[in-house]
Formats: C-alpha cells, sequence, structure tokens
C-alpha cells in the first residue's frame, strides 16, 4: 500500500492531505530548509502574507473569515521538524527519502520508522484552515518553528516583536480531550572521556559484538514513567556481570536523541578463549534477569552476543573501569512525582546516548522539571556523577517550564467547548514534556496559552502511530475554539 493510499477516505480530508504532503519531504531536525520552503510555496500559493526570520522560523498572517476581522488574534504554534528514528534493519534515509505511510485499523504508523505525526499532524490542522470553507475564526498568526525536538532552536532565538496574537494555541500534545496548561523545562548534561587504549595482553582472546535490542524506548518525558528499560543501563549491567572473567570492550554506542529512551546499545567484547562459554551463560543469565525485571512493560529485550573482528586496541583498564562505574551511577527515571497534580512526573533524568570514536567518548543525559530549582538539582546530581568519575562536563543553559494559569480566559473558553464536544468536562493537565510554551511565554509576557492535540502513541520511536478518530475530533475542537474565541 503506498502512502497516499493509507490516507485515502479517512476523515478529515484536508488535514490529512496536507500530513501526507509534509511526510513526503525529508525534515530532521536542524535540516529544515526543504520543508519550509514547501511551507512558503503553499502561502504564496494560497495567497497568505507571511514572514521568515533569521533562523528560519514561519508566521503566516490568516485573514479572519467575514464577520470576525475585530476579534483578537489567535496564534496557532507547531514546529516543523520530526525525531528520525527506525527499526534495526530498515532502509531508510531520513535526508532524502519520505516516510512511508502505513494505515493499520484506526491507526496510521509509519513503514519500520517514526512517522513524524509529532508535530506534523498539528501543523497539518493549521494548514488545513487555510483551505477550509466552513471553518469561522478571527485573525490567525500560524508559527512553525524549527529545531524543537533537538534544542528548542526556533523558539529560543525568535524575535520578541514577530507575534502579535493575545492567545496561543500550541498543537503539540498528543492525548485527545486532554487541555495541557503546564509544562517542565529542562536542560542537558554530557560527560566527556577521552580515549585510553591499550593492547590487549599475552594470551588467546575472542571478540564479540554485545548488543541490547528489542526494546520500546519513547518519549524521555512523556513515557519516562512507564517503566521500560534503558538500552544503555542494561548494557553496563550485563559487562559488570561479566567482569569476574576480566574482560576486555571498545567502541561503546547507546541511543540516539537526548530526548529518547535509548532502545538499543552495543559495544566491542573481548574475553579470554577459555571463558566463552562462561560468558555466554553469564549473558544468558542478564537476558532471562531483564526479561523478568521488565515482563509487563518491556518484554522484548534482548541480549546478544555475536561474533566479531578482533580490534587492534581496547580501553584501558582505567578508563574502562571508570566509564563502567559512571554508567552505573547516573541515574535514570523518574525523580520525584508532583505533590500538586495527581499522577505528574515532576522531575526527571534520561540517560540518553552514549557516543564514541577513536578519542573520545561522550555520555548523553537530559534532565526535566516542572520546578526550577529541581531542575538544576537533578541536572547537578548528573555532573557530580561525572565529575566524581573525572569526566569533562557540559551543560546546556536549559528551557524554561510553562507554569499553569487556573484562571487563563483561553482556558475557561476551551473548558466550555470542550465539554460541549465531549459530553463531559475535559480533562486539564501539566505535561513533563517541554512544550515550546514556556519558552514563547517568556518572549511575550501576558501571552495566554493552551496545548491540546489528537491521541499519538509511540512518539520518538518506530512504533508511533497517530489515533485515525482522534484527529477527526482534534480538528473539530480546534475550529469550534476559534469560533468561540471570535464570538466571544
Amino acid at each position: 500500500m503506498s502512502s497516499r493510499n493509507a490516507i485515502q477516505g479517512i476523515a478529515p480530508a484536508l488535514v490529512w492531505e496536507r500530513f501526507y504532503e509534509i511526510s513526503r519531504i525529508p525534515r530532521p531536525s536542524k535540516k529544515e530548509e526543504r520543508i519550509t520552503a514547501h511551507f512558503e510555496q503553499l502561502f504564496q500559493k494560497l495567497g497568505i502574507p507571511y514572514e521568515k526570520d533569521n533562523v528560519g522560523n514561519l508566521v503566516a498572517r490568516v485573514p479572519a473569515t467575514n464577520g470576525y476581522e475585530n476579534a483578537p488574534i489567535v496564534v496557532l504554534q507547531g514546529h516543523s521538524d520530526m525525531v528520525c528514528e527506525k527499526n534495526r534493519g530498515t532502509e531508510h534515509d531520513f535526508d532524502n527519502d519520505p516516510i512511508h505511510l502505513v494505515r493499520n485499523g484506526e491507526w496510521i504508523g509509519a513503514k519500520g520508522t517514526t512517522l513524524g505525526a509529532d508535530n506534523g499532524i498539528g501543523v497539518a490542522a493549521a494548514l488545513a484552515l487555510l483551505s477550509d470553507k466552513d471553518a469561522e475564526h478571527g485573525p490567525l498568526e500560524i508559527l512553525i518553528t524549527i529545531d524543537e525536538e533537538t534544542g528548542l532552536t526556533g523558539a529560543n532565538k525568535i524575535s520578541s516583536k514577530l507575534l502579535k496574537g493575545k492567545y496561543l494555541i500550541n498543537l503539540d500534545s498528543e492525548e485527545d480531550g486532554i487541555f495541557y496548561i503546564g509544562c517542565a523545562g529542562g536542560i542537558d548534561t554530557t560527560g566527556s572521556f577521552r580515549v585510553k587504549h591499550a593492547p590487549l595482553p599475552a594470551g588467546k582472546y575472542s571478540a564479540f559484538s554485545l548488543r541490547i535490542s528489542g526494546l520500546k524506548g519513547g518519549h524521555s518525558g512523556g513515557d519516562i514513567h512507564m517503566g521500560r528499560a534503558n538500552a544503555i543501563k542494561l548494557l553496563a549491567r550485563t559487562l559488570e556481570a561479566l567482569q569476574p572473567l576480566s574482560p576486555f570492550f571498545t567502541a561503546i554506542q547507546g541511543g540516539s536523541k537526548r530526548n529518547a529512551i535509548p532502545r538499543e546499545a552495543e559495544l566491542t567484547l573481548v574475553v579470554p578463549e577459555l571463558a566463552v562459554d562462561q560468558a555466554r551463560a553469564i549473558i544468558a543469565q542478564c537476558e532471562q534477569n531483564f526479561k523478568n525485571e521488565f515482563k509487563k512493560n518491556d518484554a522484548g529485550v534482548k541480549v546478544e552476543l555475536e561474533p566479531a573482528s578482533m580490534p587492534m586496541f581496547v580501553y584501558a583498564k582505567s578508563l574502562a573501569t571508570k566509564l563502567l562505574q559512571t554508567l552505573l551511577a547516573l541515574p535514570h527515571g523518574v525523580i520525584q512525582m508532583s505533590a500538586d497534580i495527581e499522577g505528574l512526573v515532576e522531575t526527571s533524568t534520561n540517560l540518553a546516548t552514549v557516543v564514541s570514536d577513536e578519542s573520545l567518548i561522550t555520555i548523553g543525559t537530559n534532565q526535566r522539571s516542572s520546578v526550577e530549582s529541581a531542575k538544576r538539582y537533578i541536572a547537578g546530581s548528573v555532573s557530580a556523577a561525572f565529575g566524581l568519575a573525572g569526566a569533562h562536563v557540559d551543560q546546556t543553559d536549559g528551557y524554561p517550564g510553562w507554569q499553569p494559569n487556573m484562571d487563563s480566559k483561553l482556558l475557561q473558553i476551551c473548558r466550555k467547548v470542550g465539554k460541549a464536544a465531549y459530553g463531559k468536562e475535559p480533562e486539564i493537565k501539566a505535561i513533563h514534556a517541554g512544550l515550546e510554551c514556556g519558552i514563547l511565554g517568556g518572549k511575550y509576557p501576558g501571552l495566554d496559552m493552551i496545548s491540546f492535540g489528537p491521541t499519538i502513541t509511540g512518539a520518538h520511536s518506530p512504533d508511533e502511530k497517530v489515533h485515525i478518530p482522534a484527529v477527526e475530533k482534534f480538528y473539530d475542537l480546534l475550529k469550534a475554539v476559534l469560533k468561540a474565541i471570535a464570538t466571544a
């Protein structure tokens, strides 16, 4: 089935057509030039005035429908980039290949890759309004930012004079029927070790690729509380279990994105030939232990040992010991739950990546919290673990959270519309993931903001999929909210 066939006959047709167009254009973070050009061509074709700032953010200024010219300006906001993850064995070049859409019952997913519904479906809904003759709204500003997924660059560098809107609706949430009014802030902390190589001692050795795979991964904010396994942690635990055999290792790699729970990790393992059978037994026992520990949340875990070419050098014992101890010591997962909002993760940290080459090993982590002091504390805790191991530590400036405002006029409007649409009082939540609202609120003090979207599961992983009926409900809700704002 072709990508276009996957969206045939599903509503709303305008939204799915826009999403299909977006999915055809490669748009990795920091490489948004082609998708930005596509949006510009669309605005030009429809006669919609727009501006592009110095970093590549776009703002289209959409005239009001007849009779609503004096209504307050509403900003509809989303981001153009997507997380690029694929399953092992999937051949896909994210820089050049389109996303292959697949329909499975009530869900749209992708063939072996991330789908890009985060945030392509939200952007598609905003763009669908440009051609929707049934839509009624006041003046709109469609803001499409760049590089949300790997640094929030577009939001961070947006001019404080670009927007004129009074209200902002962020279209980057992933649960149908829920209005979000707050989000976590975040900061990245990395630790780097200079590589020290050493030759193998005299004797006979065998080399293997030791790999952790089969994990679900997921979003390091939205899924951090799900109890899923971390491939880098499991790799370190397996290596620790092998220590009685005096192994050597090199070429460690794991994870791929700072905001994704790592699904895979691997290294080159070297053990004495006489200890190979023992190594296999230990690894089999580790796999059994992990399957038992994660039988409800990550039962697909695999610990694999495959023959590999003998490396010329391995990590010196002093480096190997520090690196292993650091990976074991670094915290990962939920640190604190919110005392104010039931079920909300307040503070967490993600052991996200390990990248190595001939000269450097870099461990990447990401800390989140809706409380600024708690964010700084957990980032300091991670820095201390790196510091004790003698690693070079770097930290980003981070980004702020979005403080909930229960007195928001926009929230009251959305509550009323949501109750009419769903027949019950809608849920009001804060999200542990980072939204651009925190940054945009700092750039535009007083901007009244809310976030909602359709149901998306498995974001930031090849399991990502979007619920077809929820997209229709989401789009109808968006149109109803815009009409309510215009007529308020």
